[in-house]
């Protein structure tokens, strides 16, 4: 198979920051200044810095009382980082829309742009969907050469949203090359964590980079990290366990390709609409 691939400001490879620590519970500033902390010796070493969902909070229905607004401290937080580090950086927390208050994924660039996904799978089993309002459409993106479709948490149950289509009459390659996941998902449910992210990658032809949070919660869960990059074969390329960590990883976009040419699984599946 002969594919042909329109790709601006092609970086080869792709070094991706997977933040793994212990949410501080519904203290926004101080989250701010660990997760900071954590991330400030990244300068010239990454192209991508992912933090847990619902970052600055924990995974709280509490936390929607204290929700910020896209004008808030959390967003310009997340610019001046981007600008700091020269790099792209990813994560969820609660903001406050015109729909109500959203699980809101935002993707910061050092340019100072600002996109975002707002969660639309909805936790029922912890009332989530009761107190949040859900998104709709997922969002897909270019960085660096990369096209990226990242999500939240459950999102990563519900493989029709996430699925890497294919159709030869609109485009002549893939949604994207890169999936996130930003999640808050107790080490109780692990063993489904990690095998879901597994089949993704698989299923999508394409990179999976996953980041869970780590410690014990102001409602007593215990989160055991896990956080992941996984290849488009389903093999970890690194793997954290239950500890504060940062982690860098560097994918290849040339392998991906190659992956693609070989086996494309794309041109069998099935075409469809999500509604």
């Amino acid at each position: 198979m002969s594919t042909e691939y329109a790709v601006t400001e092609v970086r080869n490879p792709l070094r991706v920051s997977l933040v793994q620590g212990d949410t501080r519970w519904l203290d926004p500033r101080a989250n701010r200044d660990y997760y900071g902390r954590l991330v400030g010796a990244l300068h010239g070493t990454t192209d991508l810095v992912v933090l847990p969902e619902t970052f600055t909070s924990g995974f709280s229905n509490d936390a929607i009382e204290r929700a910020e607004t896209m004008d808030g401290p959390t967003v310009a937080w997340m610019r001046e980082k981007a600008v700091d580090l020269d790099a792209a950086i990813t994560g969820s927390v609660q903001l406050r829309t015109e729909a109500g208050v959203a699980n809101r994924l935002l993707f910061v660039t050092p340019d100072g742009a600002v996109q975002y996904y707002d969660k639309r799978h909805l936790f029922r089993y912890a009332g989530e969907h009761e107190r949040y309002a859900a998104g709709r459409d997922r969002l897909t993106l270019e960085w660096r050469g990369w096209r990226i479709c990242p999500l939240v948490c459950y999102d990563l149950r519900f493989p029709v949203f996430s699925r890497n289509r294919y159709d030869v009459e609109r485009t002549t390659d893939l949604d994207y090359d890169l999936l996130i996941y930003v999640a808050n998902w107790p080490g109780v449910r692990g063993h489904a964590w990690r095998t879901l992210l597994r089949a993704r990658a698989m299923e999508n032809l394409c990179y999976v980079a996953a980041v869970n949070r780590v410690g014990t919660d102001g409602n007593g869960l215990v989160y055991a990290g896990d956080s992941a990059v996984i290849d488009y074969l389903g093999n970890p390329i690194s793997e954290c366990t239950d500890m504060e960590v940062v982690a860098t990883t560097t994918m290849f976009l040339e392998e991906l390709r190659a992956h693609r040419e070989r086996f494309p699984a794309m041109l069998d599946a099935d075409r469809f609409e999500l509604r």
